[in-house]
């Protein structure tokens, strides 16, 4: 395929990388990031969008997605696809869409699971809302980028699973590190704990994949001095949004809404910006009750 990629920064670049090693004429926009090997310089997002058979975003926020869309849907050929596999809120997802629809072009909105290290490997997960059709067309480029991709629904759809599943994950690490900490205090020791949970019913994918403690478990950011694999701000960033969704919708969501606040102070006031979003631990050592 011709293939436009509009976002060439950390997760990006190398996923256009792995889509060029694959055969695929790749035309690359960004306005601060180089052009990865292989990837053909377009001078603007319409000019990356010209002549492709789909389009793929990486953007940093809604409102720069649904600025992008707009330069790019009008330059797009009829039945082209739009991808986009930034992490956006729903309503821009769902904007973006009808904004496509009303010129012709398909959408898929499908952000992604995995990291930059899931990028670089081609191991992403895709999470992707859009029509039957529109998943079909882009379906072998997610085989190309990544190791699943899973049809959610209708536009939005796939913006509304990364968000949930995301709320759970900040909250899940919140616990896993109040845990930690409790655990110090009550001079249990920490391989012990984790021997415990990770066979038990507090088994989960913080604890058992991405333990926050370092030396315990498989490798993680933890045994790194937390450098990030996915940065506070940006788990900052996912509970924000979740919780923008939330008041949409009219949902109760107490926990993913005290994860946000938590999140917020230890990125903003506490130092944890640049850090990874398991530095919690380290938080929660520090302090006291009350």
């Amino acid at each position: 395929m011709r293939i436009g990629f509009i976002g060439l920064g950390n997760m990006g670049a190398p996923m256009a990388k792995n889509l060029v090693a694959a055969g695929h004429e790749v035309w690359g926009h960004d306005l601060h990031a180089p052009m990865p090997e292989g990837v053909h310089g377009a001078i603007s997002a319409a000019g990356a969008a010209k002549d492709a058979d789909v389009v793929i975003t990486m953007l940093p926020n809604g409102a720069i997605l649904r600025t992008v869309a707009g330069e790019a849907i009008p330059a797009m050929k009829t039945g082209a696809v739009l991808c986009d596999c930034s992490t956006v809120d729903v309503e821009s997802a769902r904007a973006v869409a009808d904004a496509a629809a009303k010129a012709g072009v398909l959408a898929v909105d499908a952000p992604v699971s995995g990291g930059v290290g899931g990028a670089a490997a081609g191991t992403l997960t895709f999470m992707a809302g859009g029509s039957d059709a529109a998943f079909a067309i882009v379906r072998p480029l997610f085989d190309v980028m990544g190791q699943k991709a899973v049809h959610c629904g209708a536009s939005g759809a796939g913006q509304a699973a990364k968000i949930c599943n995301n709320m759970i994950l900040g909250v899940t690490m919140i616990a896993t590190c109040e845990a930690f900490a409790l655990a110090d205090k009550l001079g249990l020791d920490r391989q012990k704990m984790f021997d415990v949970v990770s066979t038990s019913s507090g088994y989960s994918w913080t604890m058992n994949a991405y333990c926050p403690a370092p030396g315990v478990g498989p490798k993680s950011p933890a045994d790194n001095d937390y450098k990030p694999g996915f940065a506070a701000e940006l788990m900052l960033k996912d509970l924000r949004l979740s919780q923008q969704a939330a008041k949409a919708a009219d949902a109760d969501t107490p926990m993913g809404e005290l994860a946000a606040l938590l999140y917020e102070t230890f990125v903003e006031t506490e130092g944890g910006r640049g850090m990874d979003f398991s530095a919690m631990l380290p938080r929660f050592e520090k302090r006291h009750r009350g």
